[in-house]
């Protein structure tokens, strides 16, 4: 009885017979938790082509390409990730145009 309760309180706000049965609200949780881990990986993947996607935009604008800039980064060793630089590119532009200047 405990366990058929735990399993049926997760399945809560669950349609048709999967927030009543025992055995088909068990596969939907297997099957949530198969998505919930897929999707926090595809999180990550699409914040980070986000900021990929700024910084293209935002270097083009200050007459770089995305990978130019990228390039230019690494060599002259400024330790700003892709989160902080497309941060400043859509809230702070003048100061993201400065730190792309100093770096030309």
């Amino acid at each position: 009885m405990k366990r058929r309760r735990n399993i049926l309180r997760q399945v809560k706000g669950y349609r048709f017979g999967r927030s009543t049965k025992q055995r088909v609200a068990r596969e939907a949780i297997f099957h949530a938790g198969v998505h919930a881990f897929r999707h926090r990986r595809a999180k990550k993947r699409d914040a980070r082509q986000l900021w990929t996607l700024r910084l293209n935009a935002a270097a083009r604008e200050n007459g770089l390409s995305y990978s130019k800039l990228i390039d230019v980064l690494k060599k002259k060793g400024v330790a700003l990730d892709r989160k902080v630089l497309s941060t400043l590119a859509k809230d702070h532009p003048g100061v993201f145009a400065r730190v792309v200047k100093k770096l030309s």
